[in-house]
């Protein structure tokens, strides 16, 4: 692509690209248009006075994107991103090892987890999502254990204090888990604060935490935080941002797995 160093243009430039990915990041900017970072960072601060972004860690969010107040229907997410996700849970799902024993938190992307989990007696997956179960169901081996609750219809999902504490003394070896918003600066949040506490119980309970997600959530930012970037182990995620995160997770010390 040729340089850009009419300020007007690349702004215009830097303003769309926020928008259609959600979020930016200062060292893929300067490179992208051949400036220097602060000359990046001049122009996200020029953004961020107009309304457009927020500044983050490293680069800036889409300013629609921070504070996501409303949660989409099921419906919306299980036909958002198909493919993306069917990648990331045949991945992730390699990560599991005989002698297993898991979490799959609830979640479209988790759901494609269950799907391709081999049918192993010695492995043993425990879930509070109702559509998960219904696929590891249907594994004839496979040791299920379902995290009781009071059902949540919106996501098909189960929560409260009887599901929080099944987790008491247990120690599980792996937890995948989905997000509604992963941000560098403001961690991985979610919209339903008893969902974010069931979460806090869960990466408490698991030796190895797990975040898989499709590259849509990646700036956004919702109300309510699980833990930081810097708490999880591994990262599956699907290529459309392997470049801005490259370098993420260098500095903040997990594992990139790309789909």
């Amino acid at each position: 692509m040729a340089v850009l160093r009419d300020t007007s243009h690349r702004r215009q430039e830097i303003s769309r690209l926020v928008r259609e990915r959600g979020s930016v990041q200062v060292v893929t900017l300067a490179e992208r248009y051949g400036v220097s970072m602060q000359t990046i960072r001049k122009d996200l601060h020029y953004l961020a006075q107009k309304g457009i972004a927020e500044r983050s860690y490293g680069g800036a969010i889409a300013a629609d994107a921070v504070n996501v107040a409303s949660e989409p229907p099921l419906e919306a997410k299980q036909a958002s991103h198909i493919d993306e996700k069917a990648r990331i849970g045949a991945l992730a799902a390699t990560m599991v090892e005989p002698g297993d024993s898991v979490v799959l938190d609830s979640g479209t992307t988790t759901l494609q987890i269950a799907y391709h989990l081999p049918d192993d007696d010695s492995i043993t997956v425990l879930t509070n999502d109702l559509d998960i179960l219904c696929v590891l169901s249907r594994k004839e081996r496979l040791r299920v254990v379902m995290l009781g609750g009071a059902l949540r219809r919106r996501n098909h999902a189960f929560y409260g204090a009887q599901t929080e504490s099944a987790l008491d003394n247990l120690h599980v070896d792996k937890l995948f888990l989905g997000v509604d918003g992963f941000d560098l600066e403001r961690g991985i949040t979610t919209h339903y604060e008893p969902e974010a506490m069931l979460n806090r119980k869960m990466v408490k309970a698991a030796r190895q935490v797990i975040a898989v997600t499709d590259g849509s959530k990646f700036g956004k930012v919702c109300l309510h935080q699980i833990m930081r970037v810097d708490e999880i182990d591994d990262l599956v995620t699907d290529g459309a941002r392997a470049g801005d995160l490259r370098p993420a997770a260098e500095r903040h010390g997990f594992r990139l797995h790309i789909a």
